[in-house]
């Protein structure tokens, strides 16, 4: 019950830190783009395949507030990648449980005393 209690205490920190952290992030641009406008050639990227995906730059589309919506999509990150990371360490641990030797009923009994009224 204790590690329960630990990774629901976690789920929920890294949540507010996504969430509340978010709404003090920097809105100047990160380094690579930075460094691209100061050189020049910043006019001349391109948009990203993925640009008009939910969750482009770091904000949720269709909410107009910038730093409401950077907020959801720091929780939604969170969220998704709690459920992804469950889904992979819980399917890992169940494949080495089925192929671990250890764990696996064997085929042949136990070692037993010989049978002494032959």
């Amino acid at each position: 019950m204790k590690q329960r209690t630990f990774l629901v205490g976690g789920l929920l920190l890294c949540l507010l830190i996504a969430g509340v952290g978010s709404y003090y992030a920097s809105s100047h641009p990160d380094g690579l783009e930075h460094v691209a406008a100061s050189t020049g050639f910043g006019d001349s990227a391109e948009d990203s395949a993925v640009a008009g995906s939910p969750l482009a730059d770091y904000q949720v589309a269709g909410v107009e507030d910038e730093r409401l919506s950077g907020g959801l999509a720091g929780i939604l990150g969170v969220a998704i990648m709690a459920v992804l990371s469950t889904a992979l360490f819980w399917g890992i641990r169940r494949r080495r449980g089925v192929d671990s030797p250890s764990d696996s009923p064997s085929d042949s009994p136990p070692d037993s005393p010989p049978d002494s009224r032959a």
